[in-house]
């Protein structure tokens, strides 16, 4: 994936450059037409005037039309776009903060085309010299382009500040004590990708540990794992909202929505958890052009079928609703049988509301309908299945009380599938193996609860053997007569 977003990266960013040498261009020409037709034909065009514009990076161009042939100004673009100017774009500087053996940064040298140069860091002695002796491995390509060192990567991006076009940190744990020397590092208009491992702290597992390390308190649901997600961005953006006024943006202090204590349809008390990132956490565009590369590369790609699978889900996904709801869960509360998918979704879509799947969780829906809509739907429902009574203080109880204002309508609807559903486009992809995920921990007995996780054969195995027909067969082949000579 990491290999995917790269490659979409460095297209777009010659797209973007070419984009600006072509803004420029047709703002040179315009000035000189205009130069031309005054009275200072002849003056010199100075380069603020050519361009007010600054460009990302190192990527300014800097036109110096000759005095003799002033018109002919579209012609020395044209060869920057094509390398040979002062604008040429240079190829991009990837830096993998924490490469340990280097697998990740040969990779990028070898299989991402137009990359310069890869820069390996590691704190450890024996990593370094592990990943220096696979760069002589992997031959000429990993020895010209992958650069190995022993240092602090804290301490080596803050003294090389906007110096990598891409910066990758994927530490053993939390990200969080890089993130601040990271940015630093990264070039304006760059890439930085950015891995966290632990995420039984994000998806709140201990709630203090992640609160000292994100600046965020999380909460613990069906939606703890794009809560994850936003808690990092938050943490990698500041607290805040951005406020465009004319060509400007500005930067205020952010505010939360404004809600009861108790909530109107429980009863109950609400669980207060964040900050996280509430805006959008693709970018469609970005999703649709990885995917597109991805399709047309697909013999390059071993993980073809789970790459294609996961940015089908992200972008069919509605990407200004954070975080989401589960119909197993809403029906566990009312204790009901749960609707189909597309019925829940016909219902939602009736009522004049958007819905969609999540990448993260296949029985989770995003919709951006509020949740009264959501629990009246639910209760229109339960009308048509009856449930057996229950205690009165019950949330389900107290929530089924009240009579809904919203007359849920169930017929299908044509936009209940998404068009992956309808093409039967693979989205969740199985289990790479039968009985597939961790496995017991050592030393422990093998009962027949195991069963749903090893399978019977492999406990009715084990069980033989703590019953004793291994030592019997061993008699037995010690009680059989022998031939003698």
């Amino acid at each position: 994936m990491s290999i995917a977003v790269l490659r979409t990266f460095i297209s777009k960013r010659r797209e973007e450059h070419t984009a600006m040498l072509t803004k420029r261009m047709k703002t040179a020409r315009k000035v000189v037409k205009e130069a031309s037709s005054g009275p200072s034909a002849k003056e010199e065009i100075s380069e603020s005037m050519l361009y007010s514009e600054k460009s990302n990076g190192k990527c300014e161009v800097q036109l110096e039309p000759s005095e003799d042939e002033p018109c002919n100004i579209s012609e020395e673009p044209i060869r920057m776009a094509e390398g040979k100017g002062r604008g040429e774009l240079k190829p991009p500087r990837v830096l993998e903060a924490l490469a340990a053996s280097g697998l990740r940064a040969l990779r990028y040298a070898r299989e991402v085309e137009g990359i310069s140069q890869v820069i390996a860091l590691d704190n450890d002695k024996v990593s370094v010299e592990a990943c220096k002796r696979n760069i002589k491995f992997n031959g000429s390509v990993a020895c010209s382009k992958v650069e190995s060192h022993l240092a602090d990567a804290r301490v080596f991006m803050l003294t090389h500040p906007k110096e990598f076009d891409v910066v990758d940190i994927d530490p053993y744990g939390s990200p969080s004590v890089f993130l601040d020397s990271a940015v630093q590092s990264v070039a304006d208009g760059g890439l930085l990708m950015c891995t966290a491992t632990d995420m039984a702290v994000l998806c709140g597992g201990n709630g203090e540990v992640c609160y000292s390390k994100y600046g965020s308190y999380p909460l613990r649901g069906k939606y703890c794992h794009e809560m994850a997600l936003r808690i990092l961005l938050a943490c990698i953006e500041c607290l805040g909202r951005a406020v465009s006024k004319n060509n400007s943006i500005r930067y205020l202090p952010g505010f939360g929505p404004v809600v009861p204590q108790e909530c109107s349809d429980c009863g109950k008390n609400f669980n207060m958890g964040g900050a996280i990132w509430s805006a959008p956490i693709h970018d469609q565009e970005w999703v649709a052009s990885i995917l597109a590369n991805v399709k047309s590369m697909k013999e390059r790609y071993p993980a073809y079928d789970k790459i294609s699978a996961v940015l089908t889900t992200i972008s069919e996904e509605l990407p200004d609703v954070p975080l989401f709801v589960s119909l197993h869960s809403l029906c566990a509360t009312l204790k009901c049988t749960s609707p189909s998918s597309v019925i829940f979704r016909s219902a939602v879509i009736n009522a004049g509301y958007r819905i969609s799947g999540t990448h993260v969780n296949p029985l989770g829906l995003k919709s951006d309908a509020p949740m009264d809509v959501i629990w009246d739907i639910m209760r229109c429902w339960v009308k048509n299945h009856p449930i057996k009574a229950q205690l009165p203080d019950q949330s389900g109880s107290v929530i089924l009380a009240k009579e809904p204002v919203l007359q849920a309508n169930f017929a299908r609807a044509i936009a209940s599938l998404s068009k992956a559903q309808a093409k039967k486009v693979a989205r969740f992809l199985p289990n790479p193996e039968r009985h597939w995920g961790p496995k017991l921990r050592a030393g422990r007995q093998i009962t027949s609860k195991h069963a749903s996780l090893l399978g019977p054969q492999v406990v009715d195995r084990f069980s033989s053997h703590e019953e004793g027909d291994e030592p019997d067969a061993k008699h037995q082949k010690m009680d059989a007569p022998t031939s003698t000579s």
